[in-house]
C-alpha cells in the first residue's frame, strides 16, 4: 500500500510522529509520503520517504493523484480535508487528530463550532490516540464514522539513553512551545521555587522559536526579567531530534528530572522520550499522559497550576533515591512493552485493511 500523510507543518511532536509512522510502516511494506504546507525546522531531521512542501491547493491535489495513494492522512488541517475531499481522488480520506489543547472541553466544542461539517462530508474514518477525552469527544459527535483509537509507537531501540559526563547541577527540563497550553508559566514558577531549595538549580528549556507566538514570547521575556529568573535559563533552539536523548540522559544523570506543564496533551512524545532515557518525568495531570504515568511508579503527577504540589513532588523525586530508581526502571520497561513500532505497525494495518477495499 502507499500512503500520504498531510499536516501543516513539520515540527514538534507531529514531526516525531510522521519519522515514527514511516519508520513502523515501512517495515510492514507500507510505502509513506508526506506533504506539509510549510517548511519547519523538523525537515533537518532524516527521513527514508518523499517529503512535498507547498501551500497551494491544486498542487495538494495533484500530488494526490499523480501518485495513486491508496489513502491520505490529513492530521488536524481542515483546508487540507476540504481540498482533498472535493478532489477526484478516489482513495480512502483519514482525519487525523493528535490533540486539541487547550483545555478537555474544547475538543468538544472544536468539533461543533468548526471541524463538524468538514469531517462529517470530507473524511471516511477518524483516528486519534487513546486519549480519554479525544475518544470521548470523536464517539460522540461521529457515531455514524468508523474511529480508529491507536496509540502512536516509538522506536524505543535506536532512541536511548546515553552515558554521558555528569553534569556539575542539578536540571530540570521543558519541552513545548511558548504557548498558553504547554503552560510555560507553571514550569518558571516551579523552578523559581525549587531555587530556593537548590541554588545551583539549572532550567533547560528546549523549544522551536518558529512555531511560537509572538506576544507568548513578549511575556515569557518579561517574566523571565521581572522574576530575575535569566541567569538560572538555557534555552536550547530547535535541536536535532537524535541529539535529544543525549540531553534527556545528561538531565537525568544530574539528578533532575523532566517537567511537562501542559494543560492538555493528546499524546506527549517529550514525556515518552524521556522515559526512554531513563530521565524521571513530573507532569499535570491530564489525559495525554495518563497511557505513560502512573503515579509513583512510572512516573509523578501533579495538579496544574498547583505549584506547593508540584515543588514537593520535585524534591521527592530529586531526594527519596530508591523511589527515584524504582521510577526509572518502571518507565523504561513501560514504554518499551506498551508502544513499540512493531505494535503501532500491526494496528494501523489492521486498519488499512477495514477501510481499503
Amino acid at each position: 500500500m502507499k500512503i500520504l500523510f498531510m499536516f501543516t507543518i513539520p515540527s514538534g511532536g507531529m514531526d516525531t510522529l510522521n519519522r515514527q509512522r514511516e519508520k513502523a510502516l515501512s517495515s510492514v511494506g507500507i510505502e509513506c509520503h508526506f506533504l506539509y504546507r510549510y517548511k519547519g525546522n523538523g525537515i533537518q531531521n532524516p527521513i527514508n520517504s518523499p517529503v512535498f512542501i507547498t501551500d497551494d491547493p491544486l498542487e495538494w491535489v495533484e500530488i494526490a493523484l499523480n501518485h495513486h495513494y491508496d489513502a491520505i492522512v490529513i492530521s488536524y488541517d481542515l483546508k487540507m480535508l476540504k481540498a482533498i475531499g472535493e478532489s477526484s481522488f478516489e482513495g480512502v480520506i483519514i482525519y487525523d487528530n493528535q490533540g486539541l489543547g487547550k483545555r478537555k472541553t474544547y475538543a468538544k466544542q472544536y468539533i461543533q463550532t468548526q471541524a463538524y461539517p468538514f469531517l462529517n462530508q470530507y473524511c471516511d474514518a477518524i483516528m486519534c490516540p487513546k486519549t480519554p477525552h479525544l475518544m470521548d469527544a470523536f464517539s460522540s459527535f461521529f457515531p455514524h464514522k468508523k474511529k480508529f483509537f491507536v496509540d502512536n509507537g516509538f522506536d524505543t531501540e535506536s532512541f536511548r539513553y546515553q552515558a554521558v559526563q555528569k553534569h556539575p547541577h542539578p536540571i530540570i527540563g521543558w519541552v513545548g512551545r511558548i504557548e498558553e497550553n504547554k503552560n510555560w508559566r507553571d514550569f518558571l514558577r516551579i523552578g523559581q521555587s525549587l531555587l530556593q531549595f537548590y541554588p545551583t538549580l539549572e532550567l533547560w528549556i528546549f523549544e522551536d522559536e518558529s512555531v511560537s507566538y509572538p506576544s507568548q514570547r513578549k511575556a515569557f521575556q518579561a517574566f523571565l526579567k521581572e522574576e530575575k529568573l535569566e541567569s538560572a535559563i538555557t534555552i536550547h533552539q530547535s535541536i536535532p531530534h537524535e541529539e535529544m536523548a543525549r540531553y534527556y540522559s545528561i538531565i537525568g544523570d544530574s539528578g533532575g528530572f523532566l517537567c511537562s506543564t501542559s494543560k492538555v496533551e493528546g499524546f506527549g512524545y517529550a514525556v515518552l522520550e524521556a522515559m526512554l532515557c531513563r530521565c524521571p518525568v513530573l507532569a499535570t495531570d491530564s489525559d495525554g499522559v495518563k497511557s505513560f504515568i502512573t503515579h509513583n511508579v512510572t512516573g509523578k503527577f501533579f495538579e496544574i497550576h498547583n505549584i506547593k504540589m508540584a515543588v514537593q513532588e520535585g524534591k521527592e523525586l530529586m531526594e527519596d533515591t530508591s523511589l527515584r530508581s524504582s521510577i526509572v526502571d518502571h518507565a523504561f520497561l513501560h514504554v518499551q512493552r506498551k508502544f513499540s513500532l512493531k505494535q503501532y505497525a500491526n494496528a494501523f494495518s489492521s486498519m488499512l485493511r477495514e477501510l481499503v477495499q
